[in-house]
């Protein structure tokens, strides 16, 4: 429970989204309001897809579009740098308006803009570091290219006050490159309930709600529950156009994969109470998947259901090994397929996952243990 106490503050979050799918950032300004404060985000809607200006739960959203010469370039790391200064302006403008009191930065592709206005204004700055944005990017560009980001991430850290970031893996990297306080805030989601619900499926149902991309193993589990009839599958969420495209296709192919697209985020828990298994496997190739704690980590335990997931990773010492409600298996067609199997004829060890994914998520994995730390942030700046 929150306590309203201190003076109350105006807060700007930089996202470098349009803020239609970040339950992270959405959840950390929510319990910011609920404590008293006005929070900003000011996000950068690439498409003008949305609305300039918008009131989400009490959240105020404004959103920055591309200039044209931004539109004419083709990719958006080539936008980037111009987003940096078109960040910034806009707000300036805001700040104008109604002077903030804290910046707060959602990772390193808004970080330079927040270091500008530290420097213009004399605000305390808060890098949310959601990942490693360097091996993000690394995937898909040169590595000289993401060692570029990485290093600018080291040089401009230094006017950072206070980091914050999602696993202990991502602290103990951030405290080699920086002196200042790191607090963890996991991506853990609001208890749903207390008491656990085995799911009513016709059908054994498994489910991946996310990012779509070949990261993910997605087209492999279609293939995959393509061999199991009695098995249902779906799939949901947002990704790259031309990928989005093969992995549609691909589901329309199958008759039991379901491709619902992109769900909103008050969504993503009630359809995920319904399904039996969630599967979320990482590409262990990946460095960013190797340290990671994803978000359906999190979904499935508050709605007490069990995971499968890669071995070799991080997030397998907490699921499996710590918690207990999941499978780790080889990133494989045939280890996917074996632990569907197993988990389809065994109910009771469905059922015990289950019940192991609720527990944790009432005793630490839900969102009030994190809005404690949260507050506890804003708090020890306000000094």
């Amino acid at each position: 429970m929150i306590e309203k106490k201190g003076k109350s503050m105006n807060i700007l979050m930089m996202l470098a989204n349009s803020f239609t799918h970040d339950p992270r950032v959405y959840n950390e300004a929510r319990s910011l309001i609920k404590a008293g404060h006005n929070v900003t985000v000011l996000g950068w809607d690439r498409k003008k897809a949305n609305p300039p200006k918008d009131v989400k739960d009490g959240i105020t959203v404004v959103r920055s579009y591309n200039t044209k010469f931004m539109n004419l370039l083709p990719y958006d790391i080539f936008k980037l740098h111009l987003w940096w200064n078109k960040g910034y302006k806009d707000a300036s403008e805001l700040y104008k308006k109604n002077s903030f009191d804290i910046i707060h930065c959602h990772d390193f592709n808004t970080l330079p803009i927040g270091v500008k206005l530290k420097k213009k204004y004399g605000l305390p700055l808060i890098y949310d570091a959601h990942e490693i944005w360097g091996y993000m990017v690394e995937k898909d560009l040169p590595k000289w290219w993401a060692d570029y980001y990485l290093k600018k991430e080291k040089r401009i850290i230094r006017y950072v006050d206070r980091v914050i970031t999602v696993n202990e893996p991502l602290r103990k990297y951030y405290s080699k490159i920086t002196h200042k306080p790191i607090t963890i805030i996991m991506n853990c989601k609001q208890l749903q309930d207390t008491k656990y619900e085995p799911p009513n499926n016709d059908k054994f149902t498994l489910l991946y709600l996310g990012g779509l991309d070949k990261s993910r193993f997605l087209l492999e589990l279609v293939n995959v529950v393509k061999e199991l009839p009695d098995v249902h599958c779906i799939i949901g969420g947002i990704g790259k156009p031309e990928y989005v495209k093969i992995l549609k296709y691909k589901c329309s192919q199958v008759q039991n994969v379901n491709f619902i697209g992109k769900v909103p985020m008050e969504k993503v828990l009630p359809i995920t109470k319904k399904a039996d298994v969630v599967v979320c496997m990482l590409d262990p190739i990946n460095k960013n998947s190797r340290v990671g704690l994803p978000n359906k980590v999190f979904e499935a335990a508050v709605c007490g259901r069990p995971l499968i997931i890669t071995e070799g990773l991080y997030y397998e010492k907490i699921v499996v090994e710590k918690e207990r409600y999941g499978l780790a298996i080889q990133h494989t067609k045939e280890g996917l397929r074996d632990a569907i199997i197993k988990l389809r004829d065994n109910p009771i060890l469905c059922e015990e996952l289950g019940r192991n994914a609720l527990k944790v998520a009432i005793e630490e994995f839900n969102w009030i243990r994190q809005e404690e730390k949260l507050m506890k942030v804003y708090k020890d700046l306000e000094k």
